[in-house]
Order: C-alpha cells, then sequence, then structure tokens
C-alpha cells in the first residue's frame, strides 16, 4: 500500500513540476513522430513515382522487332490485359492510372511541340521507332479536334505524306472517321490505301439475280411525289424488265418490246439493258427525299455495290449508279449510311478516272457529302468541272456552261473531232486531246474559278418513248423554273458569274434571267452576271423549223421547233425583253456566228442558225468558218475559238479574279 502511495505522490510531482519542462518534453516527441511519418511517405512516394516512370518508360518503348514483324501484316494488335490482373482491384486501378498518365504524356508533348514550334523527333529521340510512327497517331489525333482549321491541315497533311507503310494506311483505315474518310477522298491524287473496301455482301437468296433485287426494288418505291414521266417510266422499265425475264428463261431472245430494244444483236446481254432501264428510273426516284429514305431502308446501296462490282465494264451504268448515289447524298440524314455501305472508297477510286464524266459524276456525290469544306448542294444535272477537289485557292467567281437540245454537259464541250487524215498529220495533238475543255483548259488558266456544267433531261429521249406529258416538260418556261431551283441551291449568284451557252441554251439562258429579275429570291444572281456569251443561238429563231418533219425530229423535239419557228410571237418577246434587261444591267456580251452548213443526213447539209438569227443586237458578233456542231469545240487551245472565249471570261471579270 505504501509503495503505491509513493508512486501516485511522485506522478502529481511530476504532473504539476512546471509548465515549461513537460512542454518541451512532449514538442520533441511530437518532432520524432511527425519525423518518422513524413520520411515513410516519402520514402514511399519515391518507390511509387520510381515504379510509375519505369512502367511508363517500357510502355512507351516499342517493341521494333515486333515493329518489323507487324509490317508484314494487316493490323497492329495490342497486349490483351489478363483475366486474373482485371480481377484484381489493385491492378485494375494501377492500369487506369497508367492509362490517364500515358494520354497526359501525349498531350503534353502535343502542346509542347506545338508551342515551341519544336519537331516531334526531339521528344521521341529516346524512343525506339520511326519518327513518323508517331506522326501518323499524332495527324489522326488530329483529324479529331473541335477547330476546323486544325482537322483541314491534318487531313492535308495526311494525304500529302506519301512515305507511309502499307501497315500504316491500313490501320489509318480502320481509325478515320467519317468526315476524315469524305475530305481524304476529296484530296488530289489520294493513296486508295487510305480506305476500307466496301464490307462483304450478302449472299444473295437462292435463284435471285442483282436483275431481280432492282426489280423488287423499283416495284416496291412509292409512285407519289413523282411527276408523270418518273410514274410512265417506272411502270415501262417494270414491264419491260418482266418480259426479258420471261423470255430468258423461256430461251428465247427479246427483240425489241414496248420501245426498249434489249437484243438488238446476238451479241447484246439483255440483263444489261434491263439493269440499265430500271437504274434509270432509280434515277428519277431518288431525286425526292422520302423516296431516298425508301431506298437506303430497303437495302438499296448494297443491291447498287452489288450491281456496280458485277459491271465495272459498263461504264455508263457505273455513271448511272454514282448519279443515284449523288442524288441521295443531297440528303444528310443518308450520309451516315453511304459511308458505311462502303461508297466513299468507290467514289475516291472513280475520282482517278481518265475519263472527264466519271470522275465529274464521282466530284458532286462526294462535294454532296463534304459538309465540312462545302455549304452549296448540287442537285441531279449540276457538276463541277472545277474545283472538284479540296484546295488553298479561293474561288472568285462562277462560270455556267448550258448546253443546247440534244447535247450533254460533257460531250457538248468538248475538243473538236479530226477525221482520220488528219489525225495521221497531227498525231501530236491527239495526245492533249481533251474530253471538256471547260475542265482542262479554262480550269488551268483561270484556276480561281469554279466551273459547273449544267444538263437538263434531254436524257429522257434515251428511252425510246414518249412521255404523255413530255412536252410540257420540254419547253423553255418549265426548264427555266427548274433549273434556278437547282442553281440557287449550287449557291449560283452569290458571286459573280459568266454564262457561256450553245444552241437552245442561250434562250433558255435569257429565261432564266428574266424569271429571275421577277423572283426577289433570286435578284442575287440577277445583280452578279456579268457577262453571257452565245455560240450559235438562234435569237430570232431558225429556218431549220420550216423543213420536213423527219429533219426536225432529228434536231429538235416538237416543242421546241415550235419555239424556234422564225420570227415566232414567243421568241421575239423573249428577245426584246432581255435586250431592255441587258441594257439596263449592262451586261458583257459577246456571240459567236457559225457559217458552214451542218450535215444533217448523207444527204442533207442545213445552216442551222444563220448569222442574222445569232446576232443578238449588242455586244460583239463574230463569224467563225465551223458548222452547228463545232461553233463551241474548239480546235486547239491555241485556237483563236478558245482564245477569244478566254479572253471574254478574263475581261467579264476582271475585278474580282485579277487579285
Amino acid at each position: 500500500m505504501s509503495v503505491a502511495v509513493l508512486r501516485l505522490i511522485r506522478c502529481r510531482r511530476l504532473s504539476t513540476a512546471g509548465p515549461l519542462g513537460v512542454k518541451k518534453v512532449l514538442q520533441w516527441k511530437d518532432l520524432r513522430k511527425v519525423a518518422k511519418v513524413t520520411s515513410a511517405v516519402v520514402f514511399g512516394g519515391c518507390l511509387f513515382i520510381t515504379y510509375e516512370v519505369v512502367a511508363l518508360d517500357k510502355a512507351v518503348t516499342i517493341d521494333t522487332s515486333a515493329i518489323l514483324q507487324e509490317k508484314y501484316k494487316s493490323y497492329i494488335y495490342l497486349r490483351a490485359t489478363p483475366s486474373d490482373e482485371k480481377e484484381n482491384l489493385t491492378t485494375g486501378l494501377t492500369h487506369k492510372a497508367r492509362r490517364e498518365l500515358h494520354k497526359a504524356a501525349r498531350r503534353f508533348l502535343e502542346i509542347s511541340s506545338r508551342l515551341l514550334l519544336q519537331s516531334l523527333d526531339e521528344h521521341f529521340s529516346h524512343v525506339d521507332a520511326d519518327p513518323h510512327e508517331v506522326a501518323l497517331w499524332v495527324l489522326l489525333k488530329r483529324t479529331q479536334s473541335a477547330t476546323k482549321a486544325v482537322r483541314l491541315q491534318a487531313v492535308q497533311e495526311l494525304a500529302n505524306n506519301h512515305h507511309w507503310h502499307d501497315y500504316q494506311y491500313q490501320t489509318a483505315a480502320q481509325v478515320i472517321d467519317q468526315r476524315t474518310a469524305v475530305g481524304l477522298a476529296r484530296t488530289p491524287q489520294v493513296d486508295l490505301r487510305f480506305f476500307l473496301p466496301p464490307p462483304a455482301l450478302p449472299d444473295l437468296e437462292d435463284g435471285l439475280s442483282a436483275e431481280d433485287g432492282l426489280r423488287e426494288l423499283l416495284a416496291s418505291l412509292p409512285q407519289s411525289e413523282v411527276d408523270k414521266c418518273v410514274q410512265y417510266f417506272t411502270s415501262l422499265a417494270l414491264r419491260e424488265s418482266t418480259q426479258s425475264l420471261a423470255a430468258q428463261r423461256g430461251g428465247l431472245w427479246c427483240f425489241g418490246g414496248n420501245g426498249l430494244p434489249y437484243a438488238q444483236s446476238l451479241t447484246s446481254v439483255p440483263s444489261e439493258k434491263v439493269e440499265s432501264f430500271c437504274l434509270q428510273a432509280l434515277v428519277q426516284h431518288s431525286k425526292v427525299q422520302s423516296h431516298c429514305d425508301h431506298i437506303v431502308a430497303s437495302g438499296g446501296l448494297q443491291l447498287l455495290q452489288r450491281v456496280y462490282q458485277l459491271r465495272r465494264d459498263s461504264l455508263k451504268i457505273q455513271r448511272n449508279i454514282v448519279r443515284i448515289i449523288g442524288n441521295l447524298a443531297v440528303n444528310e440524314s443518308v450520309h451516315q449510311a453511304i459511308v458505311q455501305s462502303g461508297w466513299v472508297s468507290v467514289l475516291a477510286e472513280m475520282m482517278q478516272s481518265p475519263h472527264v464524266m466519271q470522275a465529274s459524276h464521282a466530284a458532286r456525290a462526294l462535294a454532296n457529302l463534304d459538309r465540312e469544306t462545302v455549304k452549296e448542294k448540287y442537285q441531279d444535272g449540276v457538276y463541277i468541272l472545277h474545283p472538284q477537289t479540296r484546295g488553298n485557292q479561293p474561288i472568285k467567281a462562277d462560270v455556267l456552261f448550258i448546253h443546247g437540245i440534244l447535247g450533254a454537259a460533257f460531250k457538248t464541250w468538248r475538243q473538236k473531232d479530226q477525221n482520220m487524215f488528219e489525225e495521221e498529220k497531227d498525231k501530236e495533238s491527239r495526245d492533249d486531246y481533251t474530253e471538256c475543255w471547260p475542265k482542262s483548259w479554262l480550269a488551268a488558266d483561270c484556276p480561281n474559278l469554279r466551273v459547273l456544267s449544267v444538263e437538263y433531261d434531254s436524257h429522257l429521249s434515251d428511252w425510246m418513248a414518249k412521255c404523255p406529258v413530255e412536252s410540257q416538260r420540254k419547253s423553255l418556261a418549265y426548264r427555266s423554273r427548274e433549273l434556278l431551283k437547282k442553281l440557287k441551291m449550287a449557291g449560283v449568284g452569290e458571286r459573280p458569274v459568266v454564262w457561256v451557252a450553245h444552241s437552245m441554251g442561250g434562250l433558255l439562258v435569257k429565261k432564266m434571267l428574266l424569271d429571275a429579275s421577277e423572283d426577289p429570291d433570286m435578284h442575287g444572281l440577277l445583280k452578279n452576271t456579268k457577262g453571257i456569251m452565245f455560240y450559235s443561238v438562234p435569237h430570232h429563231g431558225t429556218f431549220m423549223a420550216e423543213y420536213s418533219v423527219n429533219v426536225r425530229y432529228l434536231l429538235f423535239p416538237s416543242i421546241e421547233v415550235r419555239e424556234l419557228c422564225k420570227d415566232s410571237p414567243a421568241l421575239r418577246n423573249l428577245n426584246e425583253n432581255f435586250l431592255d434587261m441587258a441594257k439596263e444591267k449592262e451586261f458583257k456580251v459577246l456571240s459567236f456566228a457559225e457559217t458552214l452548213p451542218t450535215n444533217i443526213g448523207p444527204m442533207i447539209k442545213i445552216l442551222v442558225v444563220p448569222t442574222q438569227s445569232a446576232n443578238l443586237g449588242i455586244g460583239d458578233l463574230i463569224e467563225v468558218d465551223v458548222d452547228h456542231l463545232n461553233i463551241c469545240k474548239p480546235e486547239k487551245k491555241d485556237s483563236f475559238l478558245y482564245k477569244r472565249s478566254l479572253q471574254f471570261i478574263q475581261e467579264a471579270l476582271q475585278s474580282y479574279i485579277s487579285h
């Protein structure tokens, strides 16, 4: 008991010995504890940071032997995380932290190289990989940037860098998104390895062919929202395809029918003819937005892909298919479906075709798909001759080419044809022959112009049958309203414009400008019209309309014949009203007149548009020693006809394209 009391008294003395002494002892003990904890934390932190740095170095370092092996393969494979590590919580957190560190490190290097204007090679000099291995992924990353200028520059650098290896192209093809793929496809001479091939098509049902699929698709389309001509041609194509199918299954050839001569010779292929007419009907349906959705929902994109692959030897069928794709692409709601069906790679390949018509059809479809750099939409019949690809050249003005009746957007503007004797005499010039001089010559001489060629529905004559309401479709008034809507969607009128027209195309231009003057929404087109060039345009009619019915039908359908009769009231009113407007607006005008008769048969020659009819009454009039068909086809680039045409365009737009 006494011992316990003594201990208690001693403890109380210690506790009351003085506040300063006790306080010093307690502070020293606390400092020792803090030092121990701090040293443990610092030591553990150093170990953790050292571990992560080593792990990061291992992760960034690329095994070159593995790269050399993968170069002979199509894909780069990443190591899969073991299942036991995924199940372990600690390992999972470490893996996640390491991944975030990798992202941060790559982002830091990218930003630092941009700020310091240093090459990425300096940052990755210690990495065991080629510099372009890293550069590829940096460019692919930039194509997803939120800044439009960065995206466009990345796409251009991707396409212009031609030292990528094959496996890199295929890796990029799997990574790039829809926007980047379309941008690459619209880059000049892009490497086609950037694009994945079209996906495998499903097998056809037993006994069915691509022709059967086209017929079923055409039959499933509604007949609403289309004019009577489309309804007529749709039913005609279905009826003829059914007859052709029956003839084939019966072992017979089908000669003709209701205006569709499938087998004109023993070498003809009936199924190809049927496909061609079904595709022409689908072209008309693809102009209607609700029908576009139906075509896509019914598997039309895959069906068209199948026909395209089967008919690689038929340029006409391929053009019609791409024409349908271009019409579908006007609707942004189906862009994703078009890309997923593999059409971007097909269009990119066709863009590099040596045939002007093939490349121009593909260019229109890709321009409608490219919402990154193109705000305009090109409806059926409006073709871009220049620029067909993305470029850095700013567009200052537009030049529009309008063909005449029975002409076309491309063949009307080809270089003058030569006979066999002239070809042998001048073989060198034939090497430079162009199928479309506005695309080849004018685009080179005036690169900051947008060159468009317009084609209206003269293709309906290919059906070899008269539509019940065709006379209404062929009138100038109908065509004027139809083309003005298309040109407005293409952005025509927002820049200075020069019109170039051949034959009756000149009358159509005059009618469109008069209609534009009465439409407040089209006043921009009228205001920006700076010049008009006429090639043998019958301003006062033509004597050809007074010839026999056979001759008239050979050159012009009946409605045009009535409108082109010499001194007809409608033609006189059109010309007088246009002259008043042209003088008021001070349009620059240049007219060319033919002086040679045109062969329209084995024993018939006609001066289609005499000089007095080609004379508008204002502007310059130049007579050229050529016939009506060749008045718009220069013989050479240094010929007077082309040089004078180029001079007029440059003078009309001088204040806009000179700087």
